[in-house]
């Protein structure tokens, strides 16, 4: 089962967030030899979605996440709103996929 972070985005600023991937006892998961996507969207099943810049930290075995949007990219979302997001891990050599985390990301309105 995902983790559940819930998130705030400034519609119109540059957003970045560091999640960390924990195991069942709390430890950091090392992503070493994983692959990690994210995206957002207004309902679940929607077939239409924001794709999340997300990148694992330069020393993977922290189990970091970094999940970022360019100020264009949150100027062009509905606010206010809520979105979903999921993130997922791929294991390379074998293709299996994890979603991680999940939860709900808010957008307060620009001026």
């Amino acid at each position: 089962m995902a983790a559940v972070a819930n998130l705030k985005i400034d519609q119109g600023a540059s957003f970045s967030s560091d999640v960390t991937v924990t195991n069942t006892d709390g430890d950091a998961v090392d992503l070493s030899g994983y692959t990690v996507t994210a995206r957002m969207s207004k309902d679940y099943g929607s077939s239409t979605y924001t794709t999340i810049t997300s990148n694992i930290a330069a020393d993977p075995t922290t189990g970091v996440i970094t999940l970022s949007l360019t100020n264009y990219q949150t100027s062009n979302l509905d606010a206010p709103a809520r979105y979903v997001y999921d993130v997922y891990i791929t294991q390379t050599s074998t293709s299996t996929v994890t979603r991680v985390i999940e939860g709900i990301i808010t957008i307060n309105p620009k001026v």
